[in-house]
């Protein structure tokens, strides 16, 4: 087997000793190039080569999330194609890695390197559904390119926080679970549209959802952790199906109070509800329109503003060892 490797050397959790070890027990097992990113979008290149390439069989992600997503959309840089693309395997370096613990893989790299290996030797994978999301035609945003994600994405306020941690980063701090915490707090204070929704969900075929505080779509469930705690935006949401939106219409401090409640507690069996929460399960395809432009994310990467955007549930778009 022939294999790429991309390893982000700013992964938070794993230390340059830990990279090289990591990298000769792959290497023990497989003829592997191992290629260190440079700059930002370094990884989706990567996989955009091992892509067109004839001779790559699988490559394997040393990161975060946001190394993940990239190296997802070089693989599908000209769509899905699971019978002869690259596998995807992912070796967890971030502070969340929640694609890979949604996976089912070990948060600690080591481990995770063992169960890949092992996988590998078992010929175990599986074919996973992802996202993808795209400027709207007919709208400002027509312009702006399609993006795959592997867990989630939102629109609004969760965007916002992500906007303010990736801001801290910048500043030299740490990505820690109190630091998004913190943002939180920050972003609710600040948020000028918690009372007022200004998105519209529309669904082909249904009445148009309209005033939510906020949207958040799920490919798979958990949406986050919280330390070990995992969080459930959408519980139903899975790899299996297409794509789930929660939507919240009001982001009172009462309501705050209760959804972010309900997050801590929530589980397999239940997430956020109640008469302002809006749940929606395998959604191929819809759009979400602002009256305002808001923050949007995918996979934890805060992408700017934006007023709409037009998103695909696509089942059976990749193959992952696990």
């Amino acid at each position: 087997m022939r294999a790429l490797l991309v390893v982000n050397p700013a992964a938070t959790t794993t230390s340059a000793r830990t990279r090289d070890v990591l990298i000769h027990a792959l290497a023990s097992e497989m003829k592997i190039e191992a290629v260190t990113t440079q700059y930002r979008g370094h990884a989706r290149d990567l996989g955009r080569r091992a892509a067109d390439s004839d001779d790559i069989d699988l490559v394997v992600a040393l990161g975060g999330d946001g190394t993940v997503n990239e190296v997802v959309n070089g693989l599908l840089h000209k769509g899905p194609d699971v019978d002869n693309l690259p596998s995807l395997a992912v070796v967890p370096g971030g502070s969340t890695n929640v694609f890979a613990r949604a996976l089912g893989l070990p948060n600690d790299a080591v481990e995770a390197t063992g169960a890949i290996l092992d996988a590998l030797e078992q010929r175990s994978e599986r074919t996973v559904g992802l996202g993808l999301a795209a400027g709207t035609p007919g709208t400002e945003d027509e312009c702006v390119p399609e993006r795959w994600f592997t867990f989630c994405a939102g629109l609004g306020f969760d965007a916002g926080v992500i906007g303010r941690v990736e801001q801290k980063r910048e500043r030299g701090k740490r990505s820690t679970h109190a630091l998004y915490v913190r943002q939180v707090a920050r972003q609710f204070l600040d948020e000028p549209h918690r009372r007022h929704g200004q998105i519209t969900l529309e669904v082909p075929g249904q009445a148009p959802v309209t005033d939510l505080a906020l949207a958040i779509i799920c490919n798979t469930a958990p949406w986050t952790y919280l330390g070990n705690r995992p969080m459930y935006a959408s519980p139903r949401a899975s790899f299996d199906t297409a794509l789930d939106v929660l939507g919240l219409k009001r982001l009172s401090t009462a309501a705050v109070a209760r959804y972010a409640t309900q997050l801590l507690t929530s589980s397999p069996e239940k997430g956020p509800h109640g008469k302002h929460a809006v749940s929606l399960h395998d959604l191929t395809d819809f759009t979400l329109h602002s009256k305002a432009p808001l923050p949007f994310q995918m996979d934890g990467d805060h992408l700017g503003l934006r007023t709409s955007v037009t998103f695909t549930g696509v089942r059976r778009a990749l193959r992952v060892i696990v």
